[in-house]
């Protein structure tokens, strides 16, 4: 029986171990430029030999061209970018056109919802006399994008409605629950993020973000384009 060298096993597996860690980077790094990197700028940001980059590179390509994977790793004008393969363009376009356009709130929405995380479960009184004006149609902007949602009435006279936040106000805040609710003023801070144009002004449309599409192959039957007669 041949005897095997474990001095040959042990360095080999450093070198395994360091090239995933390497493929992981990579792969990172690529996902998140919008341009195209070659290899060599790579080697040169990551102070590894350019061979050893190519080598990794490749393997990743491999990976990624393999059915399983919905995005490739595509060589494109002498660099390297990830892209949707075009075999699931209708597929991404159709969700894309499903999506509901990114959170926007005027200035009195964001300090009503502030309000009513803080001071939960709260009525249009107490609302109005903290802000200290009118909310009728910003609770109802709330309303209607659920981030609040009625939670009974208060056992006073009247019986006016409480309010709270709701799993949406969470969803779009980040937050886990309610415990995780920010300062005041760090809430003020995301919330700024989130602004549009005031109430009743028309708001421009939020372009959807979609992942770079992969160019899709030339219809073969179609017939080549000839020389233009003068």
């Amino acid at each position: 029986m041949d005897e095997i060298d474990v001095s040959q096993l042990t360095e080999e597996r450093p070198a395994e171990s360091q090239d995933t860690q390497l493929k992981a980077i990579l792969e990172a790094i690529v996902y998140i430029t919008d341009e195209p990197l070659s290899a060599q700028q790579l080697a040169a940001a990551l102070e590894r030999p350019l061979d050893v980059i190519q080598r990794v590179l490749n393997q990743l390509l491999e990976e990624y061209a393999k059915p399983g994977h919905g995005l490739s790793i595509r060589e494109i004008a002498g660099g390297y970018k990830m892209a949707t393969k075009a075999e699931h363009h209708e597929a991404v376009r159709a969700f894309v056109k499903k999506l509901t356009p990114p959170l926007k709130l005027s200035l009195p929405a964001l300090e009503t919802l502030a309000v009513i995380a803080y001071k939960q479960p709260v009525t249009t009184p107490e609302i109005m006399e903290i802000r200290g004006v009118q909310g009728a149609s910003v609770l109802k902007t709330l309303l209607d994008r659920k981030l609040i949602a009625e939670a009974g009435r208060k056992k006073v006279v009247g019986q006016p409605i409480l309010y709270k936040t709701t799993k949406e106000f969470l969803v779009q805040f980040g937050l886990k629950d309610l415990s995780e609710l920010p300062t005041l003023k760090e809430f003020e801070e995301l919330g700024r993020m989130s602004v549009a144009e005031p109430e009743g002004e028309t708001e421009a449309e939020v372009a959807q973000a979609e992942l770079p599409l992969e160019p899709e192959a030339p219809d073969a039957a179609a017939p080549a384009a000839g020389p233009v007669n003068a």
